[in-house]
């Protein structure tokens, strides 16, 4: 008899079975129909020994010292602020768009007060920011909107930015100072011996047991068990019984170069005509010394494992019916980027389950054990 069963081994899952397990000493069965835990940013070393990740590139970010230390009770940090260049008008310039790439791409010396001229002298005023084309050409004007957003966007999601909803390229803010960094977080870096490692240490707990290259429909009927956590697609558990939820997937395609480095930055980004979004160096990512590199293309599809909820009104209102259904089932619960149908980052996904732990232990009246963790960084934290 398991107290849970949690469908799903990435880090939505995880994270409730590691806090089950070790803080109400619940008994978890943790499953995945892959055969490998950690879920998409899953790593691993590839043939010529390189640190890849298979699922495309995966960096840490946020601004919770919670989460980051939350984490770094199973891993050591390694540092890494994520630069990604976009290969425009044959140069390669810093995205978010910022002061750097408007100087490099007109030829200007612009300050940071005059780059805010510019933008507003570009852009496009919106009454209404409904869709992601709205949030562009309001920020920046037509033509920068071209360059950076539209056609990485139709390969991206198969759709053109007008028809997506406005959070899509929200999450790519325009800058007017010179910060390259992709991201601005408070807190930055990669695991240092990879995710793999760190979901491994995540999960060493005598009261976790996984099953890997398993489906959960086959074996729901066979195991006794309490409550279960579902992380899978939402639809998928209800035998698509309102249609299907579209999702983007990607096919990635690696190569390994006899090269110590292939491009500047970990990321580039092709907005223009290539059939592929963007390119990704792992070494960058990882800090790895190696006298080869591997890169991996990104050839977005309709087809495949689903990684990116299409956030459009009408799949909300198709996900909206899944989710009345879902408040029904007893004894159940739904979470994650697949089981809530929303496009989290990594430390969302994490604070979702953190919180869904929480009101568990609360609807439940269980008794949390408060055993003080050492976080990587020497504090003592109590859950």
């Amino acid at each position: 008899m398991y107290d849970y069963l949690i469908v799903g081994a990435g880090l939505a899952g995880s994270v409730l079975a590691e806090r089950l397990a070790s803080k109400a000493n619940k008994k978890i069965l943790l499953i995945d129909k892959r055969n490998h835990i950690g879920g998409n940013t899953f790593d691993y070393y590839n043939s010529d020994g390189i640190l890849v990740h298979k699922y495309g590139p995966h960096i840490f970010h946020t601004n919770s010292k919670e989460i980051f230390d939350y984490l770094g009770n199973f891993t050591e940090w390694r540092p890494y602020e994520h630069h990604v260049l976009a290969s425009v008008d044959g140069q390669l310039v810093p995205i978010p768009i910022n002061q750097n790439t408007v100087n490099a791409l007109y030829g200007l010396n612009l300050s940071q007060l005059q780059v805010q001229d510019f933008f507003n002298s570009k852009a496009e005023k919106k009454d209404q920011i409904l869709t992601s084309e709205d949030v562009v050409v309001n920020a920046v004007g037509r033509e920068l909107y071209e360059k950076f957003f539209k056609h990485y966007t139709v390969k991206q999601w198969g759709l053109d930015p007008s028809e997506l909803d406005a959070s899509v390229t929200a999450r790519v803010p325009t800058r007017t100072n010179k910060d390259n960094r992709y991201f601005t977080d408070s807190y930055q870096a990669m695991p240092l011996h990879g995710y793999t490692n760190m979901f491994h240490r995540l999960l060493d707990h005598p009261n976790i047991h996984i099953m890997l290259n398993t489906d959960y429909k086959d074996l729901v009927d066979e195991i006794k068990f309490q409550t279960l956590i579902y992380s899978g697609p939402i639809d998928a558990y209800f035998d698509f019984c309102f249609g299907k939820l579209p999702y983007r997937s990607i096919n990635f395609k690696s190569q390994t170069i006899d090269s110590e480095n292939y491009q500047p930055t970990g990321t580039v980004n092709y907005p223009m005509s290539q059939a592929y979004t963007r390119i990704t160096e792992f070494k960058h990512l990882t800090g790895q010394k190696h006298e080869k590199t591997s890169i991996v293309f990104e050839y977005p599809t309709a087809e495949g494992d689903p990684y990116y909820p299409i956030p459009r009104k009408e799949n909300m209102e198709i996900y909206n019916r899944y989710k009345t259904l879902a408040a029904s089932e007893p004894n159940t619960f739904f979470t994650g980027r697949l089981g809530t149908y929303k496009y989290y980052n990594m430390d969302q996904v994490i604070a979702q389950s953190l919180a869904l732990f929480k009101k568990i232990m609360q609807a439940e009246h269980l008794h949390i054990v408060h055993d003080p963790i050492k976080s990587s960084n020497g504090t003592t934290q109590l859950s």
